[in-house]
């Protein structure tokens, strides 16, 4: 395998560095070199060559304040693209597929569906690969609850059930782009691609109006909504659900996914190495069976985890072995621009859904924001 070029793009308090996805490539001293960092930040980005230089070869990165001078000059092959702000992805993206290099960048992938069609077509044209941080799609453990389904453990699948975090600031609309994207992934990844979608977001117990709208946190464009209900059809047959209401999540709250089935229940988390529960229960009560629930490792059922946990810097070095055997073998990422663009829309057609006051169907004819049209 060939050693490639990385440049890192970051934007000190307009989303920083995402998750580690600047730091992760110290991991691959034999197939990857950071040789440029780009941050509009000064004090940012003299902070981020000494966090990103190696100390024992004396090499530092080149700085750049303009990250497409940096894309230009340093011509890496490979970008991370690390700010959590959504309102820079797209033009991010674009820049760096234009000149033909690979991504790993932070999620959400973008604001709109609109974004994402340009994001995918502009990887289609220039042949390059994106990869997105959402961590647990790279994680072993997935692998062992396909093994589990395909044995038959689960029973025909039926209801796939998420929440996000449900804190007292961004439960609702926000918990929904920023947690809940971890989740319409794993909805996504393990009952199909959605075709239907019926929604409704509320502020105040009342129907979000035209009132509501405001800008969002981060970057993610027009925003409403302290409570969200949706329900997904999928191809799989199952249905789908999400649910996010401001300040309900009690502490560690019920961000996660169940999948039922005719036999029973399992749980994930989300992360490098996500609990992951299976409860053998067709009625799904343990109150009235008596089951227990048994703990998922990457090995199986009740069987002890091989692996240690690498928090979110081993989430980014599966994703990024990933990649880089993507690019090798000229495939698409585990979690690819066109798994990203499935998320934004399974987003906003909860959004769209809401305003139409109806049930939608996939793909979205409106590929707006779809609280700008109220």
């Amino acid at each position: 395998m060939k050693k490639y070029r990385v440049g890192v793009i970051g934007h000190t308090g307009r989303g920083n560095y995402g998750h580690g996805v600047d730091t992760v490539w110290a991991q691959f001293p034999e197939q990857c070199e950071v040789v440029a960092v780009a941050d509009a930040d000064e004090a940012g980005l003299g902070e981020a060559v000494k966090r990103l230089s190696n100390a024992e070869r004396k090499v530092a990165p080149k700085p750049y304040a303009d990250y497409r001078r940096m894309l230009d000059e340093a011509k890496p092959e490979i970008v991370a693209i690390g700010p959590r702000w959504l309102d820079q992805h797209r033009d991010m993206v674009l820049a760096a597929a234009e000149r033909g290099m690979h991504m790993y960048m932070e999620k959400p992938m973008c604001r709109t569906p609109a974004e994402a069609d340009e994001m995918a077509a502009a990887c289609e044209k220039h042949d390059v690969k994106l990869a997105l941080a959402h961590q647990t799609r790279y994680s072993p453990r997935l692998q062992a609850i396909h093994d589990l389904i395909a044995a038959g453990e689960l029973g025909t699948l039926l209801e796939l059930r998420g929440r996000g975090k449900e804190d007292p600031t961004r439960g609702g609309g926000e918990d929904l782009w920023v947690l809940g994207s971890h989740v319409m992934n794993l909805i996504h990844h393990f009952g199909g691609n959605p075709t239907w979608c019926f929604a409704r977001v509320e502020e105040g117990g009342k129907p979000v109006a035209k009132s509501n709208v405001k800008a969002g946190n981060e970057g993610i464009g027009p925003l409403a909504g302290d409570s969200v209900n949706a329900m997904y059809g999928l191809e799989s047959g199952a249905i789908a659900t999400f649910g996010s209401r401001r300040g309900s999540g009690g502490g560690k709250g019920r961000f996660a996914l169940q999948i039922y089935g005719s036999k029973g229940i399992v749980e994930i988390l989300t992360g490098h190495l996500p609990s992951v529960q299976f409860l053998a229960d067709p009625a799904w009560s343990p109150g009235r069976s008596g089951a227990a629930w048994v703990t998922v490792s990457s090995a199986g059922i009740g069987k002890p985890e091989p692996l240690a946990e690498g928090g979110l810097d081993g989430g980014n070095v599966l994703a990024i072995k990933d990649l880089l055997a993507a690019i090798e073998q000229d495939r698409q990422p585990e979690c690819s621009v066109y798994e990203g663009r499935v998320t934004v829309e399974m987003i906003c057609a909860v959004f769209e859904s809401h305003r139409t006051g109806g049930p939608v169907n996939f793909p979205l004819k409106t590929r707006e924001n779809p609280l700008s049209l109220l």
